[in-house]
């Protein structure tokens, strides 16, 4: 296993394993409303089962180089994350995600973890291009997609449900040269 210090005294990245699931757990029900304002994983990971199984899911993406997922841990405690939900690389495309529960905010450590994993997927992987997806709504993530130096490709309005309630979706990107310069 690696660990990857943030720049933060006690922040770190590490790979997120399904045998991590009751950490993870305990991690969402600590940030389950913050986090689920517009993130699915609050919603998915109800119990210890459906955490694993989510977990499982990313351990299944990583072996077949479809997908990663990897914890923010603030002094050996797990606040956030950061993950490649899609990743095709023979088509050049991975997109990135983000989490964090409430304590962990205006610290910069997505912004910093998202770093990590993009100049990954771009100079280790070959990965062209880079999307964030978010929904307009929520501020914090766009604010991060224009730290990071994306580029706002547009909006797909009323895109997606999320908790009952028609959201519209943004599409930020970086290309590998955009990246790299």
């Amino acid at each position: 296993m690696f660990v990857k210090a943030l720049g933060t005294e006690g922040a770190e990245l590490r790979p997120l394993e399904p045998w991590q699931a009751e950490e993870f757990f305990a991690h969402m029900e600590r940030g389950r409303e913050f986090i689920g304002q517009h993130i699915g994983f609050a919603d998915k990971a109800k119990d210890l089962e459906s955490t694993r199984e989510l977990l499982q899911g990313y351990a299944d993406k990583a072996a077949a180089d479809t997908g990663r997922i990897f914890g923010i841990w603030l002094d050996d405690k797990l606040v956030g994350g950061v993950l490649l939900r899609v990743m095709d690389v023979p088509q050049g495309r991975a997109e990135v995600g983000c989490w964090l529960e409430p304590a962990a905010t205006g610290k910069g450590l997505v912004t910093r973890a998202s770093k990590v994993l993009i100049d990954w997927v771009i100079r280790e992987r070959g990965v062209h291009r880079v999307e964030w997806l978010v929904s307009s709504a929520n501020a914090p993530s766009i604010a991060v997609a224009r730290r990071l130096g994306m580029s706002r490709d547009g909006v797909l309005r009323s895109y997606f449900l999320h908790r009952g309630v028609r959201q519209d979706l943004e599409v930020w990107s970086v290309l590998a040269p955009e990246w790299e310069s």
